[in-house]
């Protein structure tokens, strides 16, 4: 069962939202409560893996990048959380969702490269993360313009080159474009 945040949880989610540079003194200041308060609540967030305070790129601004939503029909409905918590560990992927409506699982993707690498994602990934025929169809939209996009990268974009071996694959054993060595 999910959990409800308090007031308290709720504001300082809200305070962090807005800024997530503000320190535990200006914090509490703007809560009226203690910085000990602050750093408990924050700590108690962040283990319950509640909260996560990263760094989101504007994605209007990097012409390098592509964004598209994947819409995936999948066998078994049932299913169909168990494959979007496997589409989601992939490089690539921001985020992969259980909805309703015409499709059953919506897969959120940015990629660092050009369209082949967008098609090798949604072709080739995406679809080998289920077992064979579990994806029934998918189909891919581009976004061509966006509105108060912002993103944290997926793993796969912009990969550490300094992390790689002399295969030039990361510790995952995937190279810079998110493929990854079947032995």
């Amino acid at each position: 069962m999910r959990e409800h945040l308090d007031q308290t949880d709720r504001r300082l989610v809200k305070l962090l939202s807005q800024d997530a540079q503000l320190g535990v003194n200006r914090l509490a200041e703007k809560m009226a409560v203690s910085v000990p308060t602050v750093r408990m609540r924050l700590r108690n967030l962040l283990d319950r893996n509640l909260l996560k305070i990263v760094g989101l790129l504007n994605l209007t601004e990097r012409p390098e990048l592509i964004s598209a939503i994947v819409g995936i029909n999948a066998q078994g409905r049932g299913r169909a959380r168990e494959l979007a918590q496997r589409i989601a560990e992939l490089p690539f992927v921001n985020s992969a969702s259980v909805v309703t409506g015409r499709f059953d699982i919506i897969v959120d993707v940015t990629v660092a490269g050009d369209v082949a690498d967008l098609y090798r994602v949604t072709s080739e990934l995406i679809p080998g993360a289920g077992e064979p025929g579990e994806v029934v169809r998918s189909e891919t939209f581009v976004v061509m313009a966006s509105c108060n996009k912002w993103v944290s990268l997926p793993e796969g974009c912009w990969s550490d080159e300094s992390k790689r071996d002399e295969t030039g694959r990361d510790e995952t054993g995937r190279d810079e474009t998110g493929r990854k060595e079947i032995p």
